[in-house]
């Protein structure tokens, strides 16, 4: 198994493109699943996560073109549905958590759909329950099959209903929006997610011929439609690869410039990395990381210690926590964290505790971070990458670091950021796939 070989201390230098949004991908790749007709996708990152999405929609016999690794031309035009309740099928689409998106679109289409046991981060639990809730709530049935390991749904008349979501759950929303654009009659969404991803898939979806308002809010109205045709699309970068190299640029103290990150997508993620004491400049749509020789938290008004917590949007993604929490570990002043979505995304801390961090970990989801201020340097260690995010916190922490350090189970990484060491490299990181 491979590993990541890396010799902190260094300062880069240099300018970095942010891949095409990873959560979004997931999305945008099961909707081509409503047409018959030609989709063109660009900007799609050149991960393990969605190079996998791309082989089961081949499998399932999905044509499919790639003239650049970053764009994908599809056409649905002949789907193989027997090959959706194979074991073949089964043991590919377990692997990955994004997989259960096929299902809306399925629904939507064909009136039937098939959802393996899912896999992905072992970050907590992660439940289906709005998806499936929200496919019944529609008309589907739903049963679990213990012998084949699959949720069968079956939808032969699909309707359009009122639904208030439990959560706003990412997924949960573009799913259901999936399944509803071809429904009969009305669906309207309440409490619905209403990140970037989701207004991406929106648009694609109305380009399409769907019928969508509130883009943009937590109420969605749907009238479903009798067919979609093809469209183009363009992924938006990746917002969480945009904070991780703030927060790289800050760690190793130094000059970045993250060229076209769409700076009006970003939300409240520029300001949380200020309330750590991270200076940027926004120059057009890039942003300017200055090198830094000690970044200080802020305080509450109130001089109360600074908590960073997650919330749906437009709060602060929780795929950023690990990115800040390691950040602080080099600041000057405390934090505490408050990780609410996912009681299991705090336990690689004692990996930073072992490489000198003052951490105190409250419990499964909240840890307080004491700032080193630089005055003690975190040493290099042997490590693995539980997560693809806490993974890049560790490999951010490794490159600012005193020393060796070798991270293994790197394979989570990858699942997330493409060719993450050769455009470290080209920063001047020390770092080797080994």
């Amino acid at each position: 198994m491979p590993s990541f070989e890396v010799t902190g201390g260094k300062k880069l230098s240099g300018s970095i493109n942010p891949q095409g949004a990873k959560n979004e991908a997931l999305q945008i790749l099961s909707a081509v699943l409503l047409t018959p007709e030609k989709v063109t996708i660009t900007n799609i990152p050149d991960i393990l996560d969605v190079n996998m999405l791309i082989e089961l929609l081949a499998d399932m016999n999905v044509k499919v073109e790639r003239p650049q690794r970053d764009t994908c031309i599809f056409q649905a035009d002949d789907i193989n549905l027997d090959y959706l309740h194979s074991e073949a099928f089964r043991k590919k689409s377990g692997q990955l958590r994004g997989s259960v998106m096929f299902a809306g679109p399925l629904l939507a289409r064909f009136r039937k759909a098939f959802i393996p046991k899912p896999g992905g981060d072992k970050i907590g639990r992660r439940r289906l329950d709005t998806h499936i809730i929200g496919f019944e709530k529609l008309g589907a049935e739903f049963t679990y099959h213990a012998e084949d390991g699959f949720f069968h749904l079956n939808a032969p008349n699909l309707k359009g209903t009122n639904l208030l979501l439990d959560e706003p759950s990412v997924t949960g929303t573009a799913n259901i929006i999936l399944a509803a654009v071809m429904a009969k009659g009305t669906t309207t969404i309440y409490n619905a997610a209403c990140e970037p991803y989701v207004q991406q898939l929106c648009r694609m979806l109305t380009r399409m011929g769907a019928r969508i308002q509130g883009i943009g809010s937590n109420l969605l109205t749907i009238e479903g439609v009798d067919y979609l045709g093809g469209t183009e699309h363009r992924m938006l970068p990746d917002m969480i690869e945009i904070g991780s190299f703030i927060g790289l640029a800050a760690m190793t103290q130094s000059d970045i410039t993250i060229r076209n990150v769409g700076l009006e997508n970003l939300g409240v993620i520029p300001d949380k990395f200020r309330q750590l004491g991270i200076h940027m400049n926004f120059v057009g749509d890039d942003i300017h990381v200055p090198a830094q020789d000690v970044y200080e938290i802020q305080t509450f008004l109130d001089g109360s210690v600074l908590t960073i917590y997650d919330h749906p949007w437009p709060g602060f993604t929780p795929d950023l926590l690990s990115i800040v929490l390691v950040v602080a570990t080099q600041a000057r002043g405390s934090v505490l964290i408050h990780q609410k979505m996912f009681e299991s995304r705090l336990f690689f801390v004692d990996k930073l505790i072992d490489m000198g961090a003052q951490i105190i970990l409250c419990d499964p989801h909240r840890a307080a971070v004491i700032g080193l201020g630089r005055e003690q340097q975190l040493r290099g260690i042997t490590m693995s990458s539980p997560d693809i995010r806490a993974g890049v916190s560790l490999l951010i922490a490794a490159l600012s670091a005193e020393g060796k350090s070798t991270i293994q189970n790197i394979e989570q990484i990858d699942r997330g950021y493409q060719h993450i060491d050769e455009r470290l490299r080209a920063l001047g990181a020390d770092i080797k796939r080994i």
